[in-house]
């Protein structure tokens, strides 16, 4: 990135059915999470924090990896998010993330083709495949 944030997000994504669950068990142990937050939400409160929970519905068939046993999330499941949700990466959009995307591409070994199927399951393939086209020196 360009642009170092002065407040984070943590990203808490878990099965549709635990959402609620895990939101409460974050309130009774003293945090202070927004449920799935709207970009009013997002702009009103979670913005002045220094680190935001958000707490939202994991996209089935996502994107992980295990790393010493830790289920993460991988690159492209990331890109491909800052790319569907412009309300919690707001901060990440424009030439921002035409910086973000260049980067990765051209540092890490991404897989589009993880990458394309993620964005299908966000109903965002096409969108986000002349996306690629736009900001990837490797595609034609």
């Amino acid at each position: 990135m360009l642009h170092q944030p002065g407040s984070f997000f943590i990203l808490i994504e878990v099965d549709s059915v635990a959402v609620e669950s895990v939101f409460y068990f974050l309130k009774e142990n003293k945090y202070q999470p927004f449920l799935d937050p709207d970009i009013d939400l997002i702009n009103k409160y979670a913005i002045d924090k220094k680190e935001a929970l958000i707490v939202k519905s994991l996209v089935s068939e996502s994107p992980y990896q295990n790393i010493q046993g830790v289920k993460t999330v991988t690159i492209e499941k990331m890109l491909v998010d800052i790319y569907c949700d412009e309300n919690i990466f707001a901060a990440q959009q424009g030439s921002e993330m035409s910086h973000i995307f260049k980067e990765a591409l051209a540092k890490y070994s991404v897989n589009e083709n993880r990458m394309l199927r993620y964005a299908a399951r966000r109903n965002k393939k096409n969108a986000f495949d002349d996306y690629l086209s736009k900001v990837s020196k490797y595609r034609q």
